[in-house]
């Protein structure tokens, strides 16, 4: 405990969190005011594992039981690090790590054809059934648009989808590419909002099933097609292309490829528009525990960094917008929801799976609500007269979309 204690001091300046060891002893971190957390160590190898690697520590002793809060929640202990979180970077040992970590993290971010699918279906070809209990009807996995904050998840997800479709500009007979399209919802939207053809391309195998299924019983298959391949096969040019939480799977080092394609793809006066996960804060890297359990391969990026790959592919950036509190809204409703079906998720896996996917749930939120978290979407244009000059257009659009059918 000698180690971690030494870690803890470093870190805990504000508020107050005391940590009841594998003995039975107490001890007491920060300044004694709130917010006050208190937790449990249960397994003795735990306090080694946390002073060395604090992230994917704590995340596997919740999963594992070996942690637990008492009388406070996750949240809360997630409060007070968003609190910390400097003091514990500038920890001596915790500061070399992370400078090893921004070193290798091209390794961490490797997402070539085929390694990009085995990482897609770690996460998306899950039982659909384990989404269908926390995900709206129209099984939307990305951050909603919630207009008013009493939205429910249903309305704030088809707002997104409509507020997409308004910065699209659609017309009649233009063809629609959808990058990582998910179970298909958007696509369907589109195609339902106007007279257009929708490709939709996915990794998951699960998706894929799935999205070509609502097509079918919509009616709809000879308008929207789904396809089980990379978005780098493709040869086709579009009109419009969008991209809703497919960018966060790229990585840094595909960037430039990324928007290289996306041009290539793009006809002279097409129109793009991508929705993705970034951050406020400088260039940085994925935390150990989503890397190793959630999302391997994944990464939000800065803003520097998409701009800068924007530049180098001469794409105008003609629009962009940042919802800062957006996702951390929809996470409050998924993590709601996955607690009323807690039960059901455990009959599908098992107890240290719902424990791991509350970390999940719990962590995502806090970053977007306290963290560097936020969402962004680009629309992106080769010819600077794609889209109008100002953005009343986008508006006017909004407020017209006729409700979706869903």
């Amino acid at each position: 405990m000698i180690l971690l204690s030494h870690l803890l001091k470093r870190f805990v300046k504000t508020g107050t969190l005391t940590v009841i060891d594998a003995d039975g002893k107490r001890h007491l971190f920060g300044d004694q005011a709130e917010p006050r957390v208190t937790f449990r160590i249960t397994d003795k190898k735990l306090y080694r594992r946390m002073f060395f690697n604090p992230d994917l520590a704590l995340g596997e002793g919740y999963m594992d039981g070996t942690l637990q809060f008492i009388d406070c929640t996750i949240y809360d202990f997630l409060y007070l690090f968003n609190l910390n979180r400097r003091s514990l970077g500038a920890h001596p040992l915790q500061s070399v790590t992370r400078k090893i970590s921004r070193t290798f993290r091209f390794l961490q971010q490797h997402n070539p054809i085929g390694k990009a699918r085995e990482n897609v279906a770690h996460h998306y070809d899950l039982s659909r059934d384990l989404y269908a209990l926390f995900l709206d009807v129209d099984q939307q996995y990305s951050c909603a648009y919630f207009e008013d904050k009493s939205d429910t998840l249903e309305q704030a997800q088809l707002n997104k989808k409509r507020h997409i479709a308004a910065k699209l500009l659609l017309q009649p007979g233009q063809r629609i590419l959808d990058i990582g399209c998910g179970w298909g919802g958007m696509a369907l939207e589109l195609a339902q909002m106007e007279d257009v053809e929708v490709v939709g391309v996915t990794l998951s195998t699960e998706q894929h099933q799935v999205a070509t299924q609502r097509a079918r019983e919509l009616g709809l298959s000879d308008r929207v097609r789904f396809e089980l391949r990379d978005y780098r096969d493709l040869t086709e040019k579009f009109d419009r292309i969008v991209s809703v939480g497919m960018f966060e799977h790229v990585g840094v080092k595909h960037f430039d490829e990324f928007f290289n394609k996306i041009g290539n793809l793009l006809t002279d006066d097409g129109v793009m528009l991508l929705h993705s996960i970034g951050r406020m804060s400088p260039p940085g890297t994925t935390g150990p525990w989503i890397r190793k359990y959630i999302f391997p391969g994944g990464y939000t990026p800065s803003m520097s960094e998409v701009f800068a790959a924007t530049e180098r592919q001469h794409l105008w950036v003609t629009d962009v917008e940042i919802l800062r509190l957006h996702y951390a809204e929809t996470l409050r409703h998924w993590a709601e929801r996955f607690q009323a079906n807690r039960d059901e998720v455990a009959k599908l896996y098992d107890e240290r799976f719902c424990r791991m996917w509350e970390f999940y749930l719990a962590c995502a939120e806090m970053v977007f609500r306290h963290g560097s978290g936020m969402v962004f979407q680009m629309q992106l244009a080769k010819d600077r007269h794609a889209v109008p000059q100002t953005r009343d257009y986008m508006l006017a659009s909004d407020s017209m979309m006729a409700p979706s059918s869903w």
